[in-house]
């Protein structure tokens, strides 16, 4: 699966040169000029990097980064900012940035950086999130909305098994093959009752739909827009 860039910046020939030369080194890229709908693309995508300018129309960039960081979102981020004083640079920093490049930049060296943040971040991450669905890595925990919620072993393994292949459509064999360690359980059935268990305890009102099921084929974990 291609690594996932997002980058924000009102500049519109900063996003056409990025975008275009990051998408010929194999990132799939997203591009946006403001920071209005980046928290429905982390909640629906698995970005794996931010390219975040401060000087937005709105918002000031770094001040959204601090917000998204407060909120739990983790992934990381470098800003690309014509705010260059040393202040500046550590104000950005303060507030959640990762790495910092200057405007006008070298686009060989964002590149390098790009590629250096994403190869150290596979190493430190510790949590993955979908929608308000938290996994801590460390802890091996989940929590909904900022609530811890108990699962069982294997519903704790279906659930991040989910998440790691979110908005894919997962077979019963392949869900048996990743999550039941038991071979006298690895009934196609056995999924469907352990499906059904663990969305009652992560959606009970059934309103947040996490986990459809696609007749004949299996299974998909997918969050939706919130509706208004």
């Amino acid at each position: 699966m291609k690594e996932m860039i997002l980058i924000v910046d009102d500049e519109e020939d900063i996003l056409d040169i990025l975008e275009y030369n990051l998408s010929k080194e194999g990132y799939e890229v997203i591009a946006c000029s403001s920071t209005k709908n980046i928290r429905d693309i982390l909640d629906e995508e698995d970005v794996s990097l931010i390219l975040m300018d401060r000087n937005l129309p709105g918002e000031e960039g770094s001040e959204f980064i601090e917000k998204l960081r407060k909120e739990g979102y983790d992934t990381p981020v470098i800003y690309i900012s014509a705010k260059e004083r040393n202040d500046e640079i550590l104000e950005g920093f303060a507030r959640g940035g990762d790495d910092y490049i200057t405007k006008p930049f070298d686009l060989n060296i964002l590149k390098a950086r790009v590629q250096a943040l994403l190869k150290r971040s596979k190493k430190e991450t510790s949590f993955l999130k979908a929608g308000d669905i938290l996994y801590d890595a460390l802890s091996k925990s989940f929590s909904i909305a900022g609530e811890s919620i108990a699962l069982t072993k294997l519903e704790h393994d279906l659930l991040l098994t989910f998440l790691r292949h979110k908005e894919e459509l997962l077979s019963r064999e392949f869900l048996l093959d990743e999550v039941w360690e038991d071979a006298q359980n690895r009934q196609p059935k056995t999924v469907n009752v352990a499906i059904k268990r663990l969305k009652e305890k992560i959606d009970p009102t059934a309103e947040k739909e996490y986990i459809t099921s696609v007749r004949g084929e299996g299974y998909i974990f997918s969050v939706k827009k919130a509706k208004g």
